[in-house]
């Protein structure tokens, strides 16, 4: 799921825009208009002053009384057009800014539901387990160690348990792979758990390769087996 900036972002960020454009337009036009009225007024006072435009020496000064005001209110309006898109750039700099929080918080928010719904998930795969452990017609219905006598099956659903546990610690980064190496070197001990290894490992090593499960299945059945001595058979 991509995440998206909210529409009250998107709409504060065009009217700030639109308001900053409008702004620039007008302080040019603004600019413009003085230019020409300062312009008609010089051209007036410059006529009353040399006595008409029909002397040539009258036209020349009248030109370059409006050529200097041109230039003053030109670079005026230039310097306002740069300082206009300098605001605009900053504007922009601080929406890219808020989208990028946004969508952190947003990536965030989808981390932790996840993990709610995982733990969820694993509350819900306990408490059926454990209904399994306390009632055999239960653990029946699940099949899991089709065969064999309830009290090792207990043994064998609570051993199924701890690799959950340890599978959770891998998805979530609370383990690395060294820790896990521990933990499976201390269970590699357990002869029911060997046993329970011994059932179970064609099952996960079916799943993906690249699944969190069967890599953690990789590595605890390679401590299993470089343990000392040969793993005990399934009885």
């Amino acid at each position: 799921m991509t995440a998206t900036p909210a529409p009250s972002v998107r709409l504060r960020s065009t009217v700030k825009i639109a308001l900053w454009t409008a702004a620039t337009l007008a302080g040019t036009v603004l600019v413009s208009a003085a230019a020409v009225l300062l312009s008609g007024w010089l051209i007036d006072t410059v006529r009353r002053r040399e006595g008409g435009l029909d002397r040539a020496e009258g036209i020349s000064q009248i030109g370059n009384y409006f050529s200097a005001a041109s230039a003053v209110f030109s670079g005026l309006a230039f310097l306002i057009l740069v300082v206009a898109l300098l605001l605009q750039y900053q504007e922009l700099r601080l929406q890219r800014r808020e989208l990028a929080d946004q969508r952190e918080e947003l990536t965030q928010s989808r981390r932790e539901l996840h993990r709610s719904a995982e733990a969820n998930m694993r509350s819900l795969h306990v408490q059926l387990t454990r209904m399994a452990m306390e009632d055999p017609s239960l653990a029946a219905v699940w099949n899991g160690f089709p065969g064999i006598p309830h009290e090792e099956e207990r043994q064998y659903l609570f051993a199924n348990l701890t690799f959950g546990h340890l599978l959770l610690a891998r998805q979530w980064g609370s383990y690395s792979d060294d820790e896990l190496r521990v933990h499976a070197r201390s269970l590699r001990g357990s002869e029911p758990y060997r046993r329970y290894w011994a059932l179970s490992r064609d099952a996960k090593f079916a799943l993906p390769r690249d699944s969190h499960e069967r890599k953690l299945a990789e590595l605890i059945d390679e401590e299993i087996r470089t343990a000392p001595g040969p793993p005990a058979p399934p009885q």
